[in-house]
């Protein structure tokens, strides 16, 4: 093998091998938690959105909910769901809605686990490098409105996670 390429992937190997150590400790705290909520309210005011904004830990716990005045009733329970589901699964409500529409691998999913799972865009995983640490759900646009602010905030918590925000 050229020695250059050889280098080469030697150094990706290592910086890759860092960016999980530096990582492997990050939990989601309620401070966290705050500030991602507050990140994501303005950017949903932004929009011209009401939303209610859930962040759960790995386990599917809720670590704080937020409604902004204004926002659904009906929201608040959503969003909690949309967080919890993308914990459960691992992946984007929007997706799991995808493979939960009829003659998919998953359809009727949103009938297990006691009604709590949600096949609608607004909820998706947050990761500290390959490692998944919690969600985040937000409901109160439809649901493409609620998938974007919820990939607006996974942007945010990678930021914050390092150190760019």
């Amino acid at each position: 093998m050229d020695e250059e390429i050889k280098n080469g992937l030697v150094n990706e190997i290592t910086r890759q091998v860092m960016g999980q150590l530096k990582t492997e400790h990050i939990q989601i705290t309620l401070e966290c938690a705050k500030q991602l909520m507050e990140l994501v309210e303005r950017r949903s005011e932004e929009m011209n959105l009401k939303s209610v904004i859930a962040v759960c830990g790995a386990d599917g716990n809720m670590i704080a909910v937020h409604r902004m005045e204004g926002a659904y009733l009906a929201s608040f329970d959503v969003a909690m769901k949309k967080a919890y589901t993308a914990a459960a699964v691992q992946m984007t409500t929007k997706k799991l809605g995808e493979l939960a529409q009829p003659g998919g691998m998953f359809y009727g999913v949103d009938k297990a686990d006691q009604g709590r799972l949600i096949v609608f865009g607004g909820g998706v995983p947050l990761y500290a490098g390959q490692r998944m640490v919690g969600a985040l759900g937000v409901s109160g646009g439809t649901s493409q409105q609620d998938h974007e602010l919820a990939e607006f905030g996974q942007k945010m918590f990678g930021d914050m996670i390092y150190g760019q925000l």
